[in-house]
């Protein structure tokens, strides 16, 4: 049991514990489908715990050349990468920190595969299959109009030199969902695939979610090989890897009241640290709260920067709040630390890990240069 009262505030803190429990799920997964599993960084770069996920993981992904750079020189491999767009500026350092290259587009494709397949990496092409079962626009690839991954009616011949195509249509999804996705991938592009070694079948498969069917999925993806045994399967969750992992830990530094609202001020931000629970929203839960009943007053949570809309709420505790409370946010490990920002000079959470024998490790901490630096 960790003793948050322990740890600084506000502190990102990972558990090690329930990291170690994830990746037996992901192990089994690889084991039993065949498939292999990398981690996108997009949800966490936590360079810190690399060495343990390199462990139970064929390799990892990235967006951009910083991250291409950290997989390179701290995961001990090349990375995977897809980005939208590469630039003149970036290429060089992408293509000397990767062995996987997807593009988003055939012109794209043109403009820098040369150089990549001179250098023996192996190159892609994201696809837009119509569909996603993401309901939130912000984070539908396949909304009307987007701009990620080339749809089937623009595709004629496949590129001479592409050896993979990469999907990307999930966002903490279920295995029902992947299937009516490689449906739609083998109505629409099916063709292809026979010119293909392998497909890249994106993030969004959170299956160390505790509802969530691994049989399943392992069905699926042995189904799937069966019809096209000559592929490598590719699958690239984020936060399945540090799903509930770890915690945002936070302070009651003030209580105020306003036409009957009670809010308690953290010194933690929904905007500069959670910046999700305004974006998609959602409501993250916090231990030891719960959701009001009908009628029943509860607590806002307000940040600790000058945006008004910089809260979040309704919890009930078991207790009236007072100032020096810790507030623990639940889930608070995957797209968050990766997200914070230093807007109104607001300083990071400190980050922590907690240990298999329970000895907590502060790893980083922030301050002044740290905001100085960003900004000069």
């Amino acid at each position: 049991m960790i003793d948050f009262q322990k740890l600084p505030s506000p502190c990102f803190v990972l558990d090690e514990t329930l990291l170690e429990a994830n990746l037996a799920k992901i192990d089994r997964v690889r084991r039993e489908s065949g498939a292999e599993v990398i981690v996108a960084l997009k949800a966490c770069a936590m360079w810190r715990i690399f060495p343990e996920l390199a462990r139970h993981s064929d390799g990892a992904t990235a967006s951009s050349a910083a991250e291409a750079r950290l997989v390179f020189e701290e995961y001990g491999r090349p990375a995977h990468t897809y980005a939208p767009v590469y630039t003149d500026g970036n290429i060089e350092e992408i293509l000397r920190c990767s062995d996987h290259l997807t593009f988003n587009s055939v012109a794209q494709y043109e403009r820098f595969a040369p150089k990549a397949i001179l250098r023996g990496i192996s190159c892609g092409l994201r696809i837009n299959p119509g569909y996603s079962p993401v309901e939130t626009d912000l984070y539908n690839p396949c909304v009307a109009g987007s701009r990620l991954g080339v749809p089937a009616e623009a595709l004629g011949e496949l590129p001479e030199g592409i050896e993979g195509l990469h999907f990307h249509v999930l966002c903490e999804s279920r295995p029902e969902h992947l299937r009516l996705a490689l449906e739609a991938v083998e109505a629409r592009f099916g063709k292809y695939l026979p010119q293909i070694k392998w497909l890249n079948m994106g993030g969004g498969h959170l299956m160390t979610h505790r509802d969530y069917d691994c049989d399943e999925l392992i069905r699926i993806l042995c189904d799937f090989r069966a019809r096209h045994p000559h592929l490598r399967l590719i699958l690239e969750p984020g936060s399945a890897f540090t799903w509930r992992t770890g915690y945002l830990v936070s302070t009651v530094e003030d209580v105020v009241e306003n036409g009957g609202i009670r809010t308690a001020m953290l010194d933690v931000s929904f905007a500069c640290h959670m910046p999700d629970c305004l974006e998609m929203p959602y409501k993250p839960a916090i231990v030891g709260a719960r959701d009001p009943k009908a009628g029943e007053a509860g607590w806002r949570m307000g940040g600790n920067s000058c945006l008004a809309g910089d809260y979040c709420g309704d919890w009930v505790f078991d207790r009236e709040l007072h100032r020096g409370d810790r507030v623990v946010f639940e889930d608070m490990i995957h797209y968050t630390m990766v997200k914070t920002t230093m807007f109104n000079g607001v300083a990071h959470p400190s980050i922590a890990i907690v240990r298999r024998d329970g000895t907590t490790e502060i790893v980083k901490e922030f301050g002044y240069e740290d905001f100085k630096s960003r900004m000069s």
